[in-house]
């Protein structure tokens, strides 16, 4: 799987206004990140919970969908959320002007 993931972070790191990529085991606990240690660990924590609640909210809806990736904008930061099976990917870009 570390091969995998050094690909998912090269992939990511080659798109505009990306601020950094973090890779979260589905404990939140992160696997990798390119971000500073304590944002991390509050970005893992919130987004866990995050993605808990939509993936419920998308199966509440209509039990034969799933979540395939979620993306939240705000002001100074846009987030992209991607589950995989065994970890999820979360990208903290700059918003494009």
């Amino acid at each position: 799987m570390s091969a995998e993931i050094e690909d998912i972070i090269k992939r990511f790191q080659n798109y505009p206004n990306v601020v950094g990529i973090i890779i979260v085991d589905l404990f939140a606990i992160p696997i990798k990140t390119t971000m500073d240690y304590n944002l991390t660990v509050h970005y893992a924590t919130l987004v866990s919970n995050l993605l808990s609640k939509a993936s419920k909210m998308v199966h509440s809806l209509d039990m034969t969908n799933e979540l395939t990736s979620l993306r939240l904008r705000t002001s100074k930061h846009e987030v992209v959320i991607v589950p995989e099976e065994n970890f999820f990917i979360i990208v903290v870009q700059n918003p494009s002007e």
